[in-house]
Formats: structure tokens, C-alpha cells, sequence
């Protein structure tokens, strides 16, 4: 590997400014199970949280992952009330991913160019502002079928923000996080989100049976605080700004021949893609709460199923040294998703229905993991918000596009049998992406990955060397 593709691309954190000035806080440390004598034996796990921005930072993102899954439970409810249609929920993810797709890209270029701390103070503020929206809309205007409509139209206002908000807060993280303790800061991030997506579906379900005015009033007020914990991070600008005020297509599209040059990133955004595309049953949970005899707090239970899987998943890989074989855990997880996927769709039992929930959450944790270790350690800081902003158009809009196929299948061939073949359909795409890209099968240990400053071209020789 030459030196240029040694030099780290991140900002070091600040060692010189301690968490805290309590004087005890030493003492305490080394008797936690990841203090410093567990770091002397090795691996520690709580490494990114001894780190003050780290701590502000996964503060402000799982309340704002509270925030929008409630509100997200209570839409998803909402629409399926006032229409009674799957093909609403079909509508309601194109709503939700129109704007990923048209403003993916650019996105990825104002995260490169401008503060990153500033996007998401922006951007989080239209959340805020369409969350009132929704409130109003359910309490001054609620049964009507009409009034979906409008929910499509502020939840695609919503979306827009988002899309220029996540490409932001991916790229400050290796900011705020030195490369040693990146992997944990992901691990934890991923927890972070799971955990979000446990309480956040549930206090949604609840408050839906009590008023979904008051859940969408609650999500507002999770945005607020989320302001609040960014407003506290520090203002980090962008490493390398373009001198171009209006970015030229070549700018846009930077990080997509990124990622197209280098197999490794290509062959994990596919597999993870299809997978969610395919398989993801999100949307169309409300018509199988009906059928298996709950509502709306049964709702928020299967709505949480999947994230408590992966809150134990991540565990367990927060505690457990890097994978030997992260290529192989990667296939085979998401081939195991597709299998509990199918089981899902046929169970007509709650209890089995949400264990094979569970357990989906936990295979796509390791996915989730790997994928999201390989996108920011083999990205290059100056260009992690267009890489981020690829990953929001292969991942983040398959949720929504799969949330479209599902109600469209589901319309056309029952719910049942849409779930089923989206499994299948899963297990096919793991075999095709372990032939057409053998650097998914090969890659060993995510510890051996580096940060290299290079170019594209120049990355290859970097992954390929990192995967024997």
C-alpha cells in the first residue's frame, strides 16, 4: 500500500479536552467492563463513547430516529385507515422515495462543499415543520380518504429535507471519530438506530390508540431536541470545497463512478439493495396486524420486531472482536433473511410472526454493519457525503421502492404471496451477487480496512489488497 493511501482522511478527534471533570470518573472507568483495563487486554467496546462529540452526536441521532419512526408508524396507520387500500401504502413509499432519487445526488455534493453541522440544524427543521403539518392535517381533517393525498405531499416535503440531511450527518462522523474507533462507532450507531426503531414504533402504536394527532405532536417535539444536541456539535467544515457554485453533472455523478470503480462498495450496496427491495414487508405491516387480529398497539409491536433483533445482534458484535470472515457473514445473513421473510409471510400466529421479525432485524444488523464499515473506512473524506448520498439511492430508496412493489404486488396478488416471493426472490439475489462479485465472498477481517486519500482508480489496488 503506498503512503498515499495510508494517510488518514479524517479529522483527529480532540484528546486533549476530557468527558468530564469529575474527579472520580478515573475510578469508575476502570471498573466498567470496557475501561482501561479492558483496553489494555484489547478490544474495548465503549471506545467511541469516551468521546465527547461521539456522545452528543448518537444522542442527537437516536431521538431524531425516535421522532421520525413514530412518525413513520403513525403515517403508515393513518393512510391504511382512511383508505383501507395496500395500494395506498404502495403510493405512500413512492411519496417517500421520489425525493431520494431526484436529490440523491446533489445532496451528496452540498455535504462536500458546505457545513455539515449546518445541513442537519436545516434539514432537521423542515422534520420539525412537517410533523406539525401531519398533526394538523389528522386533527383538523382526519377520516377522509382525500386527505391521504396530502399526506403523500408532506411526507415527500419531509423526504426532501432527509435526503440532504443524511449524506451530512454520515460524512461528520468520521469527523468527530478517529479511524481506531470508527468500526465501534458504527456498531454503536447501528444500536443506536435499532433501539430508536424499538421504542420509537411502540410509543407511536400507543399513541395512535390514544390519538394520532398527539403521536405526530410528539415526534415534533423529538426534532426540537434533536436541534438542540446538534446545535452543541462542533462546526466542522468540509475538508476540500469545489470553487464551482453550481456543480457540473461530472461533480454529481463523482460519487457513483466512486463507488462503480470499487467492486467491493458495488457488490455490498446491490446485495443489500435488492435484499430491502425485495424483501422488506415494512409497508405492508398494517394489513398483516389486521390479519393476524391486533391493532394498533399490535401494529407498533411488529413495527418494533425487527429492531429488537438487531439491538441484540449489534450486541453481540459491539462485544466481540471484528469478523474473521465479514464476506461470508454478509451472504449468508441476508440468504437467512430472506428464508425468515417467507416464514413470515405464510405465519398466520402473532407470536411466531413477530419472532420471524426478530430475527430479521438480527441477520440484517450484520448487514447493516459490514456495509456500513466498508462505505466510510474505503471512502476517501472528501468525497464520504456523494458516497453517502449513492448509499442513500441504493439503500434508502429501496425501503421506499420496496415499500411501492409491495403494495403493488400486494394489490394484484394478495399480501400474502407478495411477502413470499420477495423472499425468494432475496435467496436469488445472494447467489448472484456472491458469482458476479467474488470480492463480497473474499473479504476477511473489517479490521484490515483502511482510509485512503486516493483516487477511484487507485482505491482498487487498496480493496483488493485488503480482502487476501
Amino acid at each position: 500500500m503506498s503512503k498515499r493511501a495510508d494517510r488518514r482522511a479524517y479529522e483527529a478527534a480532540d484528546v486533549e479536552r476530557p468527558a468530564s471533570s469529575a474527579p472520580t470518573e478515573g475510578n469508575l472507568e476502570r471498573e466498567m467492563p470496557g475501561g482501561r483495563d479492558a483496553r489494555r487486554r484489547g478490544h474495548d467496546p465503549y471506545a467511541a463513547f469516551r468521546l465527547r462529540n461521539y456522545r452528543l452526536y448518537a444522542a442527537a441521532f437516536g431521538i431524531s430516529v425516535i421522532g421520525g419512526q413514530m412518525q413513520n408508524a403513525a403515517v403508515g396507520w393513518e393512510t391504511y385507515k382512511r383508505t383501507g387500500s395496500a395500494l395506498s401504502l404502495g403510493w405512500l413509499g413512492l411519496a417517500m422515495a421520489t425525493p431520494v432519487l431526484l436529490l440523491a445526488l446533489p445532496a451528496g455534493h452540498v455535504a462536500d462543499n458546505h457545513s455539515r453541522r449546518r445541513i442537519m440544524l436545516l434539514t432537521h427543521f423542515v422534520s420539525f415543520a412537517c410533523a406539525l403539518a401531519l398533526a394538523a392535517l389528522a386533527y383538523f381533517w382526519p377520516h377522509s380518504p382525500r386527505g391521504a393525498w396530502a399526506i403523500y405531499a408532506i411526507m415527500m416535503l419531509g423526504n426532501s429535507g432527509a435526503t440532504f440531511g443524511r449524506p451530512a450527518r454520515s460524512a461528520l462522523m468520521p469527523q468527530l471519530v478517529p479511524s481506531s474507533n470508527f468500526a465501534n462507532a458504527v456498531t454503536w450507531n447501528s444500536s443506536i438506530f435499532e433501539v430508536a426503531s424499538v421504542v420509537g414504533p411502540m410509543i407511536g402504536g400507543l399513541l395512535c390508540a390514544l390519538s394520532i394527532p398527539l403521536a405526530y405532536l410528539c415526534s415534533a417535539a423529538c426534532w426540537l431536541v434533536t436541534i438542540a444536541l446538534v446545535k452543541a456539535l462542533p462546526n466542522k467544515q468540509p475538508p476540500q470545497r469545489s470553487d464551482r457554485p453550481v456543480p457540473r453533472f461530472s461533480d454529481l455523478i463523482a460519487g457513483v463512478k466512486f463507488v462503480w470503480q470499487t467492486k467491493m462498495l458495488l457488490g455490498a450496496m446491490t446485495l443489500d439493495m435488492f435484499a430491502m427491495l425485495l424483501g422488506g414487508c415494512t409497508f405492508l405491516l398494517p394489513i398483516f396486524a389486521q390479519r393476524l387480529g391486533v391493532e394498533a398497539l399490535g401494529f407498533g409491536l411488529l413495527r418494533s420486531a425487527q429492531s429488537i433483533g438487531a439491538i441484540g445482534m449489534a450486541i453481540v458484535i459491539a462485544h466481540t472482536p471484528p469478523f474473521r470472515r465479514a464476506g461470508r457473514a454478509l451472504l449468508t445473513a441476508v440468504a437467512g433473511f430472506g428464508v425468515v421473510t417467507i416464514v413470515f409471510g405464510l405465519s398466520t400466529n402473532f407470536i411466531l410472526s413477530f419472532v420471524m421479525l426478530v430475527f430479521s432485524g438480527a441477520l440484517d444488523n450484520v448487514s447493516v454493519v459490514i456495509r456500513h464499515t466498508l462505505i466510510q473506512m474505503l471512502t476517501p473524506d472528501k468525497m464520504r457525503g456523494r458516497v453517502s448520498a449513492v448509499n442513500q439511492v441504493f439503500i434508502g430508496s429501496s425501503n421506499e421502492i420496496g415499500g411501492l412493489e409491495s403494495g403493488l404486488t400486494a394489490w394484484a396478488v394478495g399480501p400474502v404471496a407478495s411477502v413470499v416471493i420477495g423472499g425468494i426472490g432475496t435467496i436469488l439475489v445472494v447467489l448472484g451477487v456472491a458469482a458476479i462479485w467474488p470480492q463480497v465472498r473474499q473479504l476477511k477481517s473489517l479490521s484490515h480496512l483502511d482510509s485512503p486519500e486516493t483516487e477511484p482508480h487507485e482505491l482498487q489496488a487498496v480493496t483488493s489488497t485488503s480482502v487476501k
